[in-house]
């Protein structure tokens, strides 16, 4: 598998143009709020901007981001600045649904298991039912005859049920695939934004 296409599950990368005449200091400093947030840090070498977020607060419009790299270079169409962000928080939300389907598939193979290991047992022989007789005096006074005992039912074991493991495998796959796509396009938004002055 290509370990680009691999990464792309939580590594987002894009482009977005500088405006026309903006210098590296202004763009960078236009972007510095970005990285004045709780549990950021972050460094600047000529034209790269790296960053790194432990603990961030919820209000932290890239929160969902551990780590990534900002690039202003010339990409022949003019000025851009190229982004490269990981976030964990996405990779799990992909790997989620995998581990609920295969706890799923764990259940029902459990529940086959039980089931034959139930039809494998030898069987216990059935006790012959007791006979009821009523005593004389009942009988001179004309009390009916009791009534044969029922078997007893054995409880029927329940039946082991995937269902709840996929209904969170779905829920996890159905945040993962909006994550992705809006995060994509809210850190392009957010870029854009703030290089333009917004």
């Amino acid at each position: 598998m290509n370990r680009r296409f691999f990464e792309s599950i939580w590594h987002i990368r894009g482009s977005v143009p500088l405006p026309p005449e903006q210098s590296r200091e202004e763009a960078f400093t236009r972007l510095a709020p970005l990285f004045r947030e709780t549990g950021t840090s972050h460094e600047c070498v000529d034209d790269t901007l790296r960053f790194t977020k432990k603990d961030p607060a919820a209000q932290d419009k890239m929160a969902v981001f551990d780590h990534g790299e900002l690039q202003i270079r010339d990409d022949g169409a003019g000025r851009a600045l190229h982004y490269h962000m990981v976030s964990r928080m996405l990779l799990f939300c992909f790997l989620a649904p995998l581990l609920f389907v295969a706890f799923g598939q764990a259940t029902i193979l459990i529940g086959k298991y039980e089931a034959a290991k139930e039809q494998a047992a030898p069987k216990k022989p059935e006790k012959p039912p007791v006979v009821r007789t009523l005593n004389p005096i009942d009988k001179m006074l004309g009390a009916p005859a009791p009534e044969p005992p029922k078997k007893d039912k054995k409880p029927e074991g329940k039946k082991a049920s995937a269902t709840s493991a996929y209904v969170f495998a779905g829920i996890f796959a159905f945040l993962y695939l909006v994550g992705r796509i809006l995060e994509q396009r809210a850190i392009r938004r957010t870029l854009g934004r703030r290089l333009a002055g917004e």
